[in-house]
């Protein structure tokens, strides 16, 4: 145990060195009116900049990756644009910002993709439902992929990681967790495949392979990141062997210079996960060999206590940066934290997303 580790130590991560290793988690708000990134969006991120890293929300790669209504996307100049009044915003404030990219896969419904069914490794349908603009409705059963497609969706990951560059990020982050696309191929339940990307652990590996590759060779693999959740079991994803497939892929991802992983610890009060492994991040600290990022219900004490002992190297902090912008200097003071309210977490406008108040104007 190393006790002169904690959130507020400084660390190098990829190319960077921040000042804490406090990181704002990405989280879905969906306050992008038309899948375009607003002033507002740039007021919430510049808002929570003390952190020593700021995680987009999931943004889509492409017009037919969107699985939810008002997410932002990355693929159209005027979303760049947008993007980069966000990282402004951010930088000035002293901040650093990962873009998260992101594909739906299965998780997606035809009212939101213009009419066409979403694609996924395999046509098995998701277990939930989804909000569109027609209401609420559940999934349907996807349209799997031809093996020819697969490389275009990997240039389309590539491209928007382009975009991404030109959007002024200071690198991205694959979204491989939560059962969507990436997930879907790497987990045995959501891929059925017998072509080269199903079958084996190292085939259905091979798509987030693939996806790290091209996305490196735009950012260089020390500005890349690779979000995972080994727990999950959204929208019905689950694996028969998740330590195995997990643990394969992991180790893999050792060979890109990565300048994180980012795990997903289990949650059972969120509905989203349960302990198909647990705890995560320990069991794969002894696979990964490079910067590790947890995520999972931590506080200030926790937080310290899993960088002490060497298992993780920074902290991702969801709801507690929602209702906290100042969340870093809030665990510092051991101050009191704002309660997040969650009938507020996708609503169209400011309500619950910048009219938190800083510590400052709640004791003034």
């Amino acid at each position: 145990m190393n006790s002169q580790i904690n959130l507020f130590t400084p660390v190098k991560l990829g190319a960077y060195t921040l000042s804490n290793r406090i990181v704002m988690a990405p989280m879905t708000r969906l306050r992008a009116v038309d899948n375009l990134p607003n002033s507002l969006m740039a007021t919430y991120y510049a808002q929570r900049a003390s952190a020593g890293l700021i995680v987009s929300e999931c943004v889509a790669i492409s017009p037919l990756s969107l699985g939810y209504i008002n997410c932002p996307g990355i693929y159209t100049d005027a979303q760049v644009a947008g993007w980069r009044l966000v990282t402004d915003a951010v930088h000035k404030q002293g901040g650093r910002i990962f873009l998260q990219l992101w594909h739906s896969g299965r998780i997606a419904h035809p009212f939101l993709l213009n009419g066409e069914l979403p694609v996924a490794p395999s046509a098995i349908a998701g277990v939930g439902s989804l909000h569109t603009p027609n209401g609420k409705v559940s999934l349907e059963t996807p349209r799997a992929l031809e093996t020819s497609e697969i490389a275009g969706i990997v240039k389309g990951f590539a491209k928007a990681a382009e975009n991404a560059l030109a959007a002024g990020f200071d690198g991205v982050e694959l979204h491989g967790a939560f059962g969507y696309l990436i997930d879907q191929f790497l987990q045995d339940g959501s891929n059925q495949r017998t072509d080269e990307y199903g079958g084996s652990i190292e085939n259905r590996s091979r798509f987030l392979l693939e996806v790290v590759s091209a996305v490196a060779s735009v950012w260089g693999g020390n500005r890349v990141g690779v979000k995972l959740s080994p727990s999950n079991t959204f929208y019905g994803i689950f694996d028969s062997h998740p330590k195995e497939t997990f643990g394969y892929a992991i180790n893999e991802l050792n060979h890109f210079g990565l300048a994180y992983l980012h795990l997903m610890e289990p949650n059972e009060t969120d509905l989203t996960t349960r302990a198909v492994i647990n705890p995560v991040t320990p069991l794969f600290r002894q696979i990964y060999q490079g910067t590790l990022i947890t995520n999972g219900g931590y506080n200030r004490q926790t937080g310290d206590n899993i960088l002490a002992n060497n298992n993780a190297d920074l902290v991702s902090f969801g709801r507690l940066f929602i209702s906290n912008p100042d969340l870093p200097k809030r665990l510092q003071l051991n101050a009191e934290l704002n309660t997040p309210d969650q009938k507020t977490f996708y609503a169209p406008d400011a309500t619950g997303y910048t009219d938190y108040p800083f510590l400052e104007l709640q004791a003034s």
